[in-house]
């Protein structure tokens, strides 16, 4: 029959006591009170209206119902921008993946500190930029003006990312954070 000393018992009683400790220690539940998770949206569609007074409305559209599947964004330019003009933008982004549509507009400006809009122009397109802001003064960019060039062909790239650093220098590069839609529009200016 095994004995043990009174040096082994308080030994054997206090690794117990240890290993007991440390089990309880590790299964403590941390996740009272989790941090927050804000996904990302789901984007099918962005609609942008461009308004010029006295001129007829120019509609772009990005259309794209399966995501990252195999199909490309289906791209629809109705009218074109006139020379030398001021319009007005405006962008509505949808979730058409449910039924009735999902407004993803109505998200984008209630997180405005944690969306902006970048405008990349080329061609016959002087400037593109936001006219709205989020609460601390930084551009949103849901609303826009865009100038004309002279007469010719330009391109409009739109890119809205999620949790950007705010404020910075207007470039996709410096403002970091995730593209949650980007889509470019081929425009003709006369």
């Amino acid at each position: 029959m095994l004995q043990y000393t009174k040096f082994q018992k308080h030994t054997s009683i206090f690794l117990m006591a240890a290993l007991s400790s440390f089990f309880l220690l590790s299964c403590s539940n941390d996740n009272d009170n989790p941090e927050p998770i804000d996904e990302e949206e789901t984007i099918t569609t962005m609609n942008v209206s461009l308004l010029s007074s006295g001129n007829p409305t120019v509609t772009l559209q990005a259309r794209d119902l399966d995501g990252d599947g195999p199909n490309p964004p289906v791209i629809t330019v109705s009218g074109t921008l006139i020379a030398n003009t001021t319009y007005q933008g405006s962008i509505e982004l949808l979730n058409e993946t449910v039924d009735p549509a999902e407004d993803i507009s109505e998200e984008v400006a209630a997180e405005a500190e944690e969306h902006q809009f970048f405008f990349d122009i080329n061609g016959s397109i002087d400037t593109a930029a936001a006219t709205d802001q989020d609460a601390n003064g930084n551009p949103l960019g849901l609303s826009f003006q865009l100038v004309t060039a002279a007469a010719g062909n330009g391109t409009l790239s739109i890119t809205l990312r999620h949790e950007p650093k705010k404020p910075n220098d207007g470039s996709l590069f410096d403002a970091g954070g995730e593209t949650d839609i980007a889509q470019s529009f081929s425009l003709v200016i006369e």
